[in-house]
């Protein structure tokens, strides 16, 4: 075993602490440079934030990478460092489904950075509002599990609101069962937000039958009440555990092993441009079409037409009493493509609604 006063490791120190230094110099070089491009955007009246551009830098900087610091490493560390230096610039409120400690919030931050100033709201209605009213710059909101779906709630608020999806992230959602006490003994009731009951039934229905489920509005809100109550127990990340004082005492009780949340990341259009297209994009809209035989096949034929590939396809009831629907699709590619940008046309004209939704970078990271 090597010792601390080994005279090689006491020099393999002293070199990474100078390259500490070496590097918080370059992180201040960087933060004065930000700060600059801040007073010129000031002066502009342009946005502090371009997902578009920052989706450049990372992608720039993993080609670049050679190594041993690993590829994907590379993204987590460069969105903290945007992140610092971006709020020097300008403070960035992002509102999420709360309270801390949610999967919704460990979106936010890894989406922007922990230099942000957080807006925890009680119901993905709130998020939305907060955003609309300018309570919020940007909203992060979840739209579709691997395990469960969509997220019908988000689906039906793209519509009936302004606001508009300007990037995307996902999460691996690994749900843990959580208490004051260290066993499963006792547990009167489980306390969770339906998804995540849904996406452990298995596991209770083996563990915990006949123990009531509690369907409340966010995990972290689960963690909160079990934290008061030693019969409670929740379903939640490591993080509420750890924000409520509570024990895991049954960790990754998730039905799917892979698990996955995709999140949108939605701003108003009348306070944040669309981003430009960054070479790996998606476009979101949703389109309804007249009641009739073959309007699917004719909305989907301009896709085909200009060889634009169909991702997702998804539909909601159009709540008229007519059996009529709107259906939610993403597109791979961005309107700036000319291919893009003609299939949208023609299928604007086949359609009885149409809102195009978004147009963003996706998550590769």
């Amino acid at each position: 075993m090597t010792s601390p006063t080994d005279p090689a490791l006491r020099s393999l120190r002293a070199q990474i602490d100078t390259v500490d230094r070496e590097l918080l110099t370059l992180l201040n070089r960087r933060a004065e440079l930000a700060r600059e491009i801040g007073e010129l955007k000031r002066r502009e009246g342009s946005a502090v934030f371009r997902p578009e551009r920052e989706a450049q830098v990372i992608d720039d900087l993993k080609a670049a990478n050679s190594g041993p610091l690993k590829t994907e490493s590379v993204a987590p560390i460069w969105r903290e460092i945007m992140s610092a230096c971006r709020s020097l610039e300008a403070a960035t409120r992002v509102a999420y489904l709360g309270p801390a400690g949610t999967f919704s919030e460990l979106a936010a931050l890894g989406f922007f950075g922990s230099s942000i100033e957080r807006v925890p709201c009680v119901s993905i209605d709130e998020v939305f509002r907060s955003v609309a009213a300018s309570s919020a710059d940007f909203g992060v909101v979840p739209v579709e599990n691997s395990t469960e779906g969509v997220v019908a709630r988000s689906l039906d608020l793209f519509l009936t609101t302004p606001l508009v999806i300007v990037g995307e992230t996902s999460l691996a959602v690994r749900h843990n069962l959580m208490r004051r006490e260290s066993t499963v003994a006792g547990i009167d009731a489980v306390c969770a937000h339906p998804q995540a009951l849904a996406q452990c039934h298995q596991w209770l229905s083996d563990h915990l039958p006949g123990v009531e489920r509690r369907a409340v509005f966010s995990n972290a809100e689960g963690a909160r009440l079990a934290s008061m109550d030693a019969k409670l127990a929740a379903i939640a990340s490591e993080r509420a555990a750890s924000e409520f004082g509570l024990q895991i005492v049954a960790p990754a009780i998730q039905d799917d092993a892979h698990n996955r949340t995709r999140f949108a990341i939605v701003t108003h259009p009348e306070r944040h441009p669309a981003p430009r297209a960054s070479g790996h994009d998606c476009t979101s809209l949703v389109v309804s079409v007249p009641n009739r035989p073959g309007a699917v096949h004719d909305m989907l034929v301009p896709l085909k037409a200009h060889g634009v590939s169909m991702t997702r396809f998804e539909s909601r009831p159009a709540r008229s009493g007519q059996w009529e629907y709107y259906f939610y699709i993403d597109v791979a590619g961005h309107p700036d493509q000319a291919e893009v940008a003609q299939a949208l046309n023609e299928l604007r004209e086949v359609c009885a609604f149409f809102k195009l939704l978004g147009a963003y970078p996706l998550d590769t990271h």
